[in-house]
């Protein structure tokens, strides 16, 4: 083996500085809080591309070639979460007809803090082989937001590590970076370049390893959570399309992959948001995320809640937006700047106006599902301070409504899920000037007030009433406040700005106010038929913008793109409000969207319908895979299955309305006051439930 001395110092810029990078290409493997960015044929070369741990890159060029041979990448998925197959022809090479007979395949498998690239080539061929193969590898050990931010880093020279001449080390700051080659290469270069000179008889086959790992010594916020932590069933479906058996499974195995743990409590482990960009605890993702998977079990809810009370507000701090009782929105460990939108949050950041009421409603929801009381009551405390919060400090003018404001200039704009800057405005195109209260958060706060007044009342604990009777007062103000009127007839506007005045888009926020008690069935009946028209329904999920609205964009982060989450919501909004059809016909668009993207659902995708194409069209910079777009599926079977439960008063409903495209179905894995819980419904639509002793089941025909 030899060893050269360094003639470069990493890989060339590719992205276009400023520039956001474009992930819709890209293939993603993950085991929180490390994952890897590649193209299609494993090569990380570009853009985001590299091997992530933590918020730094530790890898970002990763590319094999051949000497003098020309390649062909040939195929290239998932396998699963954290591992990827690809392969690739090697041209020409001992090949004696047209067919190709040498072929490399690079199997990867991503785990906490280590990335593995196991290489194979085998001849296939009648004749020897002989071929040097090339390794470049380098990095720039960038953070997250450089990344994001399209600012090109310098690249981190390489060493070669001497005890073995075999590996290639970069160190920047605290972080560490190790590439390691199994066996021996033939030569590697401190230019970041590890050869292989190899030589095949026919049917022979050669294989390496290459292993890079990443060390933090100042460790990570959160780690990994132990092997075999799972905190919910496994769930398990087949029914009539594949599609939707295939997208349940491969969310199954991503949110195994996104989940961490809190280092104060590592028993306590919660999904993180997504990757690349938001691998790290965001208290509004988290919380639906455990909500949404509830029917596989209580605990991951109950760790969930326990992580984000451990830092829930207990001052008031105008930098962090920190309030007492308030739940935050997400946690870094260097904040997040990005200069050119004028953003600089803290690390622990509480620009949120709806974490707090939806941290109520999963303790109220979980505690339906059957979590142990004695969890509940441990975290009551907490429930009475968010309670707190919303009528002292999310009302701040008190008008009775949660609203909000960023006071620092450097924080978000918008602080609901749609938080990007251009969301919130009039149906003439015109932004909303804050202070402004969204619809969907006086819905959770609706629901936060009565399920907060249950949980109260339950444990003998003061309160029930005036809780019940605030909530009361808030449905009759969103009745007055926010109904709005346009030709197709009336509508909650989106939000109220500074001056009261309702900001009168059509968006897809009806279908958060479906179900929540906050509207009477004729309002309910309205809103339904709003989600079903084809300015909101593209035939593969909801709009977050009505395409007849000024501003329009199908590519438009929160002004016309389709967030799976957002239409699940809906989907069991109509469920609960008594139009299954409706939810029927969106579910199918989720599911029919899931197998164009090989069941791995993005963050979001464009706006386009399918009057437009047979394909959805990818939003370029989504995070895929994203928690809440994962749990959506579990939400969607739910809501399929018309399943609720109410433990504490010994019941359980089972409405089926599943649609004749996925009969008969049947589902294991799902779970109810920690018991199995299975289901089956046949061709003709009627159910089969094998429930835990102790429920009785209603809605079952």
């Amino acid at each position: 083996m030899t060893v050269k001395t360094p003639n470069e110092t990493g890989p060339e810029p590719t992205a276009a500085a400023g520039l956001q990078p474009f992930l819709h290409d890209s293939c993603i493997t993950l085991h929180a809080p490390s994952f890897t960015a590649s193209r299609p044929d494993g090569q990380l070369s570009l853009g985001a591309d590299g091997f992530y741990h933590g918020e730094r890159r530790a890898l970002a060029r990763l590319e094999i070639s051949t000497d003098r041979v020309p390649v062909a990448p040939v195929s290239g998925s998932l396998e699963g979460a954290n591992r990827a197959l690809f392969r690739t022809v090697l041209r020409g090479v001992a090949e004696t007809t047209a067919d190709p007979a040498v072929v490399l395949e690079r199997r990867r498998t991503t785990a906490p803090g280590r990335q593995t690239e196991s290489l194979r080539v085998l001849n296939s061929g009648r004749i020897p082989a002989l071929i040097r193969l090339t390794v470049a590898a380098g990095t720039d050990l960038a953070t997250m937001e450089q990344v994001k931010s399209g600012i090109a880093v310098a690249p981190v020279a390489a060493t070669v590590e001497v005890a073995t001449g075999a590996a290639l080390v970069w160190t920047r700051d605290t972080v560490t970076v190790r590439l390691a080659g199994s066996p021996a290469p033939t030569g590697i270069e401190a230019s970041g370049q590890l050869h292989y000179d190899i030589a095949l008889a026919p049917g022979e086959d050669w294989k390496a390893e290459l292993v890079c790992t990443a060390e933090d010594s100042e460790g990570e916020p959160f780690p990994a959570p132990a092997a075999g932590s799972t905190p919910w069933r496994t769930p398990q479906l087949r029914s009539a399309d594949r599609r939707f058996d295939d997208w349940l499974h491969q969310s199954h195995a991503d949110l195994e992959r996104l989940l961490l743990a809190d280092p104060d409590q590592p028993a306590d482990v919660f999904l993180a948001a997504g990757a690349p960009w938001f691998a790290t605890l965001f208290g509004r993702d988290s919380l639906w995320a455990a909500r949404m998977l509830l029917p596989l079990g209580t605990s991951l809810a109950a760790s969930t809640l326990r992580v984000l009370a451990r830092r829930q507000g207990t001052a008031t701090d105008p930098r962090t937006q920190e309030q007492p009782g308030k739940i935050l929105h997400e946690v870094r460990r260097a904040g997040l700047r990005l200069p050119e939108h004028d953003l600089d949050l803290p690390p622990v950041y509480y620009g949120t106006v709806d974490a707090t009421p939806l941290w109520i409603t999963l303790l109220h929801d979980a505690w339906r599902w059957g979590l142990d009381p004695a969890e509940v009551e441990a975290l009551l405390p907490h429930a009475e301070s968010a309670l707190a919060w919303m009528s002292e400090h999310g009302d701040a003018d008190g008008d009775g409504f949660l609203e909000y404001i960023d006071s620092t200039g450097r924080g978000l704009a918008n602080q609901g899920w749609k938080d990007s800057g251009d969301s919130i405005r009039f149906r003439d195109g015109r932004l909303a000037d804050p202070p402004i209260a969204l619809c969907e958060v006086q819905a959770y706060a609706y629901e936060a007030a009565r399920g907060g007044a249950a949980l109260l009342r339950a444990f003998g604990r003061p309160g029930a009433d005036r809780w019940e009777e605030w909530a009361e007062r808030l449905k009759s103000r969103f009745r007055s406040a926010f109904w709005v009127e346009d030709a197709r007839g009336p509508y909650p506007a989106v939000a109220l700005d500074r001056g009261k005045h309702p900001a009168d888009a059509v968006t897809s926020a009806f279908g958060h106010l479906l179900g929540t008690g906050l509207l009477d069935h004729e309002e309910s009946v309205l809103l339904a038929k709003r989600l079903a028209g084809p300015d909101l329904d593209s035939g593969f999920g909801l709009r977050t913008l009505s395409s007849d609205s000024r501003g329009f964009n199908p590519l438009g982060y929160h002004i016309g793109s389709v967030w799976p989450h957002d239409t699940a919501i809906a989907v069991h909004g109509l469920s609960r409000a008594g139009f299954p059809e409706t939810a029927a016909s969106l579910a199918a668009g989720l599911v029919r969207a899931s197998g164009a993207f090989d069941a791995r659902l993005p963050e979001l995708f464009a706006g386009y319908g399918t009057d437009a194409g047979r394909q959805p069209v990818p939003y370029p910079a989504s995070c895929r895979p994203q928690a809440w777009a994962a749990a959506s599926a579990v939400l969607v079977l739910q809501s399929l299955l018309g399943l609720s439960a109410d433990v504490p008063n010994g019941t359980l409903t089972v409405a089926p309305q599943v649609p004749e495209d996925y009969r008969p179905l049947h589902v294991t894995g799902l779970a109810v006051a920690g018991a199995p819980l299975e289901l089956t419904i046949a061709a003709d639509g009627t159910a089969q439930v094998q429930a835990p002793a102790g429920l009785t089941v209603h809605g079952t025909a």
